[in-house]
């Protein structure tokens, strides 16, 4: 008999984001768990707030270049000022391969020496790592205020296990 696929614990996060400003300083902290090698994934409906989230991110790790969507070059990179690694965001959303497609892609840069942040990355990137976090942000349901977001972040695989994801929520 064969064993249950063992799939590894997560660790989830859930928070409230009330405003663009706390989406950024929401990257801002991610940006201090981050590590080169990294992969995150942003899902979310246009205009949720992945790219303020990005830019966050970007301004946290320290890197060059304003953080924009990256919709008409599929990626781009910002190297780091200082120590830091790389920033590359992608947007997978013409992926239509997937994997072989970011391989294509010849970013400039090493992935596992750079934070990977991936837009519209469901089903196409999940085969880049076992470890990854994926990051979820939804429109608050019911609130009439159009700036709330609830995110939830889950951290995949052994890497994240002991994440202090709720350091983020500060």
């Amino acid at each position: 008999m064969e064993a249950p696929h063992h799939q590894a614990p997560a660790n989830v996060l859930k928070i409230t984001v009330n405003s663009p400003e706390r989406m950024g300083e929401l990257g801002r902290r991610l940006a201090k768990l981050l590590r080169p090698g990294d992969l995150v994934m942003l899902t979310g409906e246009l205009g949720a707030g992945k790219t303020t989230l990005t830019r966050g991110l970007g301004d946290g790790l320290g890197v060059r270049g304003a953080v924009t969507s990256p919709t008409f070059v599929i990626a781009r990179v910002h190297p780091p000022l200082g120590q830091g690694p790389a920033l590359v965001h992608v947007d997978a959303y013409r992926l239509g391969g997937g994997l072989d497609e970011m391989e294509d892609l010849d970013l400039d840069v090493s992935l596992p020496d750079s934070v990977v942040v991936v837009e519209w990355g469901d089903g196409k990137v999940e085969e880049l790592s076992d470890d990854r976090l994926h990051v979820v942000i939804d429109r608050a349901v019911g609130d009439t205020a159009d700036e709330v977001r609830e995110v939830t972040l889950t951290g995949l695989g052994e890497r994240w296990t002991d994440a202090d994801l709720a350091s983020l929520a500060a």
